[in-house]
């Protein structure tokens, strides 16, 4: 994870779940993302797909709209697009893991963006498969923010961070040696 609004965001869900799968959405306290609030949303799980229950005013500047009652999904124009995004979407609820995709966008006026995307589960009253906790942030603040919004985006990377990594982490000796085995340094010929 790149941007500091999607490192926050994890940080805040993965110490929330502690050893479950995935936290309550009852448990998220908007106080404690206010850092990364601009950027975070929450998606329910309609018949129609993944629609925006809640969405950052600067999430919503980016596409010039308020994205609350919109389908998820509608923010990629191309259907084939579509399609991965709702897959991914099911992916995160049906295997309670994160997905972590950097999109590149193009904004109406031709300029490129870079943004990271992060999906996380969160449980409803008990409930799995109905809502996630999100952030899409760009990589750099845009200076045309307000002034010119999200035409089409693509995804070019995703990781997925499955719950047993959690599990694997702590599963390591605590005295064992953090340095690296293997160390590339940059060069070429002399």
């Amino acid at each position: 994870m790149k941007n500091p609004s999607t490192r926050l965001v994890f940080d805040y869900w993965d110490t929330l779940r502690g050893e479950r799968s995935a936290p309550e959405r009852g448990e998220i306290e908007p106080g404690a993302l206010r850092h990364a609030l601009a950027d975070t949303f929450v998606l329910e799980n309609e018949p129609i797909g993944p629609v925006f229950r809640l969405a950052g005013t600067r999430l919503c500047a980016l596409f010039g709209r308020e994205l609350r009652g919109r389908a998820f999904t509608a923010l990629w124009p191309d259907v084939e697009a579509q399609g991965d995004i709702r897959r991914l979407v099911q992916t995160v609820m049906d295997e309670t893991a994160g997905a972590v995709a950097g999109l590149s966008a193009q904004t109406q006026n031709g300029a490129t963006v870079h943004l990271e995307l992060l999906l996380l589960p969160l449980r409803y009253r008990g409930r799995t498969h109905a809502r996630i906790l999100g952030a899409l942030s760009p990589t750099l603040s845009p200076e045309w923010l307000g002034l010119d919004t999200l035409d089409s985006m693509r995804m070019i990377s995703l990781r997925m961070i499955w719950p047993d990594a959690r599990a694997l982490r702590q599963a390591e000796p605590s005295g064992q040696d953090k340095r690296p085995k293997l160390m590339l340094l940059p060069g070429g010929r002399v």
